[in-house]
């Protein structure tokens, strides 16, 4: 093999795994030290330059950082990532004053569609450089889906306009109850770039006899949610059946267990297993006492004189073509209608752009979507651009950021005569962590304990009001607890071949046998013939030659703990651990918060 450029950006970016996964790339090792240091505001500032909402996403993120979190190699859990981003806002200070101060105005307006995450972030990143954002949004405060359709007792409204404040704050222009109804309209305003960040607002229907029968107690679930947000619904039936498996689903059947379902079903077509929803989704449904039955299809509402008495379903069974390919088909149990008073339904969402007329430069695929750029986020109109679930589809909220950063980075660009396909590089800090001989300036022990629960309010005292929060999150003990499980992936273990005597002291006291001197070879050899085979093609080796011996040495990145003990073993120091501060480069980041030097 050849020997690894670590000087790449990406080289080490991809070792710290759950960075690597989060959409926004949002430095978690960093963060969670601070955290650890009791630096609370700190760790919020270092989020909000990433991830927008710390607070927001503290509580509804789908987490996809933690399935790639190098914790949960060695022990069944991840760590608390999502949980641990909450900490940094609920204890942080003020931090009004480490916001970005504007430039002076430069003359150009960008209209943004949607009062949504998507929306909010470029209107963050763009502000700060002098341009005039105005956000139009049908409803009357900002926030998009995260305030109408995200449940009050897992998501506040003061934590939502406390962190849209923080944005709206940098000079933006905020129209709230301004529905556009014209893209067209819109584009003879002469904006110099338009963002469309409308979300996935309509729902999907669910067409099966009954349906037109009985339409005042079947109610599509993100728009009930929405009703249910904004005080127009405040009660539901006894016996409520929800339909459709995804965390919409369990959003309506908790709410509903608050408005009065004390009977209330979740039906889902697929096994408990393969079910979209988030997991601790599903965990917290089942804690209310709200049962999941899985493999039944809805085939008709039954009604008597316009009266909603129930739904029945077809059993099915899951089925395996050769290629793996799942089919659902009858089982042959009989079918089981379960009584109900209501239905919710929540089998999917759907774009709706009726209010972007097809002659105005923007073309659209066969499922009705516009064809975007997934870089640059560009549509075929070189001034509209598009993110969140208006680009691609429902996805959550920390995607939506992700776009967001993109899109006006592309904007950015497109107004300065730049080309839009071009990316820069992310910015690479690196530093020694030595402090001495066996000391380093990071937390290197390499604790044992398991996740920390985060603690729930009172069950009884939680169904009681639809405002309260569930979750509590943790406090500063607990805090301190979880973050020491990280495993400072950030801190990488950097080697020296030339002050190298092959010792092999690193390779005797190495915890995870992942350091190897051996002779080069081809790399599916070479991973064969490693102290700890490794199997994983998906994660880097990191090879090193310039031996006196000619041999090279291997370390296998996938399951290396940054212990540091191969840097404090080595009589010559040819380990070092370096800390890789990997900041990626947005629209605003040349007029970004003090975060980066208060750090």
């Amino acid at each position: 093999m050849k020997p690894t450029d670590i000087s790449a950006p990406d080289y080490f970016h991809k070792v710290v795994d759950c960075q690597w996964a989060c959409p926004a790339h949002t430095p978690v090792p960093e963060y969670i030290r601070l955290i650890a240091e009791g630096r609370y505001s700190d760790a919020y500032m270092i989020n909000w330059k990433s991830n927008v909402f710390p607070g927001i996403l503290g509580r509804t993120c789908d987490r996809p950082c933690e399935p790639a979190c190098r914790r949960g190699r060695v022990e069944e859990t991840p760590v608390a990532i999502c949980r641990l981003k909450r900490v940094a806002a609920d204890f942080k200070d003020d931090v009004k004053h480490r916001m970005p101060k504007p430039l002076a105005r430069n003359g150009k307006r960008i209209a943004l569609v949607g009062g949504g995450p998507a929306s909010l972030t470029v209107a963050r990143d763009l502000a700060p450089l002098g341009y005039h954002c105005t956000v139009f949004d049908a409803d009357p405060k900002a926030g998009g889906m995260m305030r109408s359709q995200i449940p009050k007792f897992r998501l506040p409204d003061t934590v939502i306009d406390e962190e849209t404040d923080y944005i709206l704050n940098l000079g933006v222009e905020f129209k709230g109850g301004h529905r556009i109804d014209s893209l067209k309209k819109l584009l003879n305003e002469n904006y110099d770039a338009v963002f469309i960040g409308s979300g996935a607002p309509r729902g999907r229907e669910l067409d099966i006899p009954g349906r037109k029968e009985v339409t005042a107690n079947i109610h599509i679930g993100i728009e009930w949610l929405a009703s249910v947000s904004f005080g127009h619904v405040e009660k539901i039936g006894r016996r409520v059946i929800v339909l459709g498996g995804g965390n919409t689903a369990m959003d309506c059947c908790r709410t509903a267990r608050r408005l009065g379902g004390e009977d209330v079903k979740v039906i889902v077509r697929s096994g408990f297993e393969e079910m979209k929803a988030s997991p601790w989704e599903k965990e917290d449904a089942l804690h209310e006492d709200i049962p999941i039955l899985n493999f039944m299809v809805p085939v008709a509402f039954k009604h008597v004189s316009g009266k909603l008495i129930g739904v029945t379903f077809q059993k099915v069974k899951a089925e395996y073509d050769a290629k793996g390919r799942r089919n659902l088909v009858p089982s042959g149990e009989p079918d089981q209608t379960i009584p109900c008073d209501d239905v919710l339904v929540a089998v999917g969402q759907e774009n709706a752009f009726p209010w972007i007329e097809r002659d105005c430069g923007i073309e659209f695929d066969k499922w009705n979507m516009p064809q975007v750029d997934a870089k640059t986020f560009v549509s075929t109109n070189p001034k509209v651009f598009f993110g969140g679930d208006a680009a691609f589809g429902p996805k959550n909220i920390i995607w939506a950021v992700a776009h967001g950063h993109d899109a006006a980075l592309s904007i950015h660009k497109m107004i300065s005569g730049e080309d839009i396909t071009e990316r820069p590089l992310p910015e690479v800090h690196i530093s020694s962590q030595k402090m001495g001989i066996h000391e380093w300036s990071y937390d290197n022990d390499i604790s044992g304990d398991k996740r920390y629960k985060v603690p729930h309010r009172d069950k009884v005292i939680a169904l009681k009001d639809i405002r309260t929060e569930v979750e509590l999150g943790y406090d500063v003990k607990l805090a301190l607890g979880e973050a020491q499980r990280c495993l400072n992936c950030d801190v990488q273990t950097v080697f020296s071949a030339p002050a190298c005597i092959e010792c092999d002291a690193c390779v005797d006291i190495c915890p995870m046998d992942c350091i190897t001197f051996t002779e080069n070879g081809e790399e599916e050899d070479l991973r064969q013939r490693l102290k700890a085979p490794s199997p994983h093609h998906d994660q880097a080796l990191y090879v090193a030659e310039g031996l006196k011996t000619g041999r090279v040495m291997v370390k296998d990145e996938d399951v290396c703990l940054h212990c540091g003990l191969c840097a404090e073993r080595c009589p010559t120091g040819a380990w070092d651990m370096q800390k890789y501060l990997i900041d990626m480069t947005y629209a605003g980041s040349t007029c970004q918060t003090k975060a980066r030097s208060a750090a």
